[in-house]
């Protein structure tokens, strides 16, 4: 066979294989076309345009779905602090309860002790308001500058005392040894004979005065509640009360 035919036999399968590798490489070359097309596709939003040169413009709503998915992470992301921040709030109020139960306790405490300690003071002072009119009773007490008003300031000082005797008692013996004068004197019976006259107006001479003198009273023999409260004292002793004297004693 000659050359030439044997080489143009020879080199058609090197032929169909060449031409093959080209269809191979043009549907290549339009699979990686579409591929890119549809990824350009899928990367540009729905409801986009093209401008001139084919550079596609984004619409103005895909711009704001952008956004609502921007806010939507930050939302995702601040929650966590959102939600710590929300239980930080939610101790500090607690605790300003807890401080705020706490004074109204203290307070009510507080106000409880003062009633206590007002209560205390108020009992304490109607206890002493009610021992205090029976002393100021006495204290306050007067008596008029005459016999009667002697024999009964003497019958109060004698009763303090113990000393026995009754305003009867008291009223007729003074009649009968002075007749009420209370700077009355014997000049004339053994005691005035004596140096020592009966004076006043129960007639107690000054020894008898002096030893049965009633403490708290006058040391001057002629007041008449001294000398009256000394005799009486001196009857008790010697009588048992100046109510059985009934003659000079």
């Amino acid at each position: 066979m000659p050359k030439s035919t044997l080489h143009r036999r020879l080199s058609r399968p090197f032929e169909k294989f060449s031409a093959l590798n080209k269809q191979h490489k043009i549907a290549i070359a339009g699979v990686s076309t579409l591929g890119a097309a549809a990824i350009a596709l899928s990367a540009v939003p729905g409801g986009a345009t093209t401008v001139a040169g084919g550079t596609p413009a984004v619409a103005a709503k895909p711009v704001a779905a952008e956004q609502s998915q921007t806010r939507d992470l930050h939302a995702t992301l601040s929650s966590p602090l959102t939600s710590d921040k929300v239980k930080l709030d939610a101790i500090a109020a607690k605790q300003k309860a807890a401080a705020k139960q706490k004074a109204a306790d203290a307070a009510k405490k507080a106000a409880a002790e003062r009633r206590a300690a007002e209560s205390r003071s108020a009992k304490k002072a109607a206890d002493r308001s009610a021992k205090r009119p029976q002393m100021e009773t006495v204290a306050a007490k007067t008596y008029r500058n005459n016999l009667d008003g002697w024999i009964r300031q003497s019958l109060d000082i004698m009763h303090a005392k113990g000393i026995p005797g009754s305003y009867h008692g008291l009223h007729k013996n003074i009649m009968r040894e002075s007749s009420g004068n209370p700077r009355a004197i014997n000049g004339w019976d053994i005691n005035a004979v004596n140096g020592v006259p009966s004076k006043g107006l129960l007639q107690v001479i000054p020894p008898t005065f002096s030893t049965y003198h009633v403490k708290g009273t006058s040391w001057n023999i002629y007041d008449p509640v001294a000398n009256i409260t000394a005799a009486a004292n001196y009857a008790a002793h010697r009588y048992g009360t100046i109510d059985n004297v009934n003659s000079a004693y």
